[in-house]
């Protein structure tokens, strides 16, 4: 086990994870994954964005979490946090997000590479381990933060972020069972400030293929890009009777499905965040496209801490949106995302389903790809 070395990559000292299938950067700053890339036969993949101001001067009083944007990073609390919560102000999507990590170490061992690094929070008193693993042979990284010495209700979530190709509909999304999905209940932008939505807000669906529009009608969310100059937020909530939990996304052109698999117990919903130029401000100034956030989170939609620890439609119904922290009892949150070729032909991702020695994803039209994957990672 070393310190690893700190390098400066598109305008944040990271450090490096890299395996023979993996080569990940993880930020100083807010703890953000990416970029990654993965080994694929003889080619390498890289699911997610990175913003387009990442080595740009930025006004002064910008927060950490945009300065630092890019792939995937743990929130705590997760959401926007604009409302105090019994004396918590947290900043947007929590410490974990935008503070400096400490303390990283790797180690290398013939099977994988483990990245390690650690947080002591303030607002909260706490702390926060993160690990990253990389196992030999697999392009996968599994992650788990554990977060102990804190007390009380906390919302929690990954927040992965997908680049697609800038053509219309070049990726399929799909989703594990979902058992209930809504837009975001509020307005999600407004033209008055520059930002601008498309979908109905507060509206209910049983299918991303049918959600209604703010205009009338329904829009289909399983094809992305869409929608150019809009930004949309809506949440599914998993089935927690599933072993596991999964997102999707088929690249029928670049050949590959990326996948992300969850414990929907302790991440209960999916929060899609649907970035296509509608932001007209500063940074974002119309320039964020073709993005998805595919957020596996157990929260109240985006809102924060408050919203997702005090009553709201969703607690209300059983239905948990945040999780309960015990000083003297360590809480784990576990997560893999990885990658898989595919053949010609291979549409939509219909299911994944657990196979010996890992995962099979099997498309709409029948085809199957297996994949060797940790299941137990999850802690299952």
């Amino acid at each position: 086990m070393s310190a690893p070395s700190l390098q400066n990559i598109h305008g944040q000292p990271s450090w490096s994870l890299r395996s023979s299938h993996v080569h990940a950067y993880l930020t100083k700053l807010g703890g953000h994954l990416g970029p990654v890339s993965f080994r694929l036969d003889h080619r390498t993949v890289s699911p997610w964005s990175i913003a387009p101001w990442a080595e740009e001067p930025l006004a002064r009083g910008t927060i950490p979490l945009l300065r630092a944007l890019r792939g995937d990073f743990f929130c705590a609390p997760f959401g926007g946090n604009g409302t105090p919560w019994r004396g918590e102000q947290h900043p947007p999507h929590g410490e974990t997000a935008n503070a400096k990590w400490r303390r990283a170490t790797i180690e290398h061992t013939d099977e994988r590479v483990t990245l390690r690094a650690s947080l002591d929070l303030r607002v909260r008193r706490g702390r926060v381990e993160k690990t990253l693993m990389a196992p030999e042979g697999q392009p996968v990284i599994y992650q788990r933060h554990v977060l102990s010495g804190a007390r009380g209700a906390m919302s929690v979530g990954h927040h992965a972020m997908v680049k697609f190709p800038d053509l219309p509909g070049s990726g399929i999304v799909s989703t594990s069972r979902f058992v209930r999905g809504q837009v975001l209940p509020d307005a999600f932008e407004s033209p008055e400030n520059r930002g601008y939505s498309s979908l109905r807000a507060g509206a209910t669906f049983r299918t991303l293929e049918r959600v209604p529009l703010l205009a009338g009608g329904t829009t289909d969310l399983t094809r992305f890009p869409a929608r150019r100059g809009y930004e949309d937020l809506v949440m599914l909530t998993a089935d927690a009777k599933l072993p596991f939990a999964w997102n999707a996304v088929t690249f029928p052109v670049q050949r590959y499905v990326y996948f992300a698999l969850r414990d929907p117990r302790v991440l209960r919903h999916t929060i899609l965040w649907i970035s296509n130029g509608g932001r007209h401000y500063a940074p974002w100034n119309g320039r964020h496209t073709a993005v998805m956030g595919i957020e596996d989170t157990t929260s109240y939609f985006h809102y924060g801490l408050a919203e997702s620890a005090k009553a709201n439609p969703l607690n209300r119904r059983g239905i948990p949106t945040t999780i309960a922290l015990h000083p003297k009892k360590p809480t784990a949150v576990n997560y893999i995302i990885g990658v898989a070729a595919i053949p010609g032909g291979f549409d939509r991702v219909a299911d994944i389903r657990e196979a010996r020695g890992g995962i099979e994803l099997v498309s709409g039209g029948g085809k199957r790809v297996r994949c060797a994957v940790e299941l137990g990672w999850l802690g299952r």
